[in-house]
């Protein structure tokens, strides 16, 4: 994990394990030992940065903005699917099962076709063609939903196999 991506999963944690819900972000600037002992002092401009790309992929959202210029804000559904599935390979026991789905969702539906291919990386799923990818993670429940909830079920078809080879 790059120092990048270390600081918005910093901010991430934060967010999940704060009983209230935020955290004063000027607190995780200056005294991020209060929240992981050990990570070299923030620049705020990093942080920002950070808190930007955590906004702009949907794992944060603005809440409010109190007097004196404070923002609150929030983890999102995606922010949290995002740090249960964000765990090292070597902590997730694989089933021997590959999750494969294939899709072929018309160019009138584009945007719904970005919005499953964006929740298919957030995953971990690897592309094998540009409308097929597979995956080991037990995430079929899910995706079902998902392809429920998005209506686009006459376009997609999801495999759960523990026998796939040549």
């Amino acid at each position: 994990m790059g120092k990048k991506e270390s600081i918005g999963k910093l901010v991430l944690l934060a967010l999940e394990k704060a009983i209230d819900g935020y955290v004063r972000l000027e607190d995780f600037a200056y005294h991020h030992y209060r929240y992981h002992y050990g990570i070299p002092e923030l620049k705020k401009a990093s942080l920002a940065q950070a808190l930007k790309r955590l906004r702009e992929k949907g794992f944060i959202e603005k809440v409010a903005e109190k007097d004196e210029g404070k923002i609150i804000l929030r983890l999102t559904e995606a922010g949290r699917e995002f740090l249960l599935f964000s765990k090292p390979e070597d902590e997730i026991k694989w089933d021997r099962k590959w999750r494969i789905v294939v899709f072929d969702i018309p160019e009138s539906k584009r945007q719904v076709r970005d919005v499953l291919r964006r929740r298919l990386k957030l995953w971990d799923f690897k592309p094998w063609q540009k409308s097929v990818w597979a995956s080991k993670k037990n995430v079929t429940d899910k995706l079902r939903s998902l392809i429920k909830e998005l209506d686009i079920a006459d376009w997609v078809l999801v495999i759960e196999s523990d026998n796939v080879g040549r």
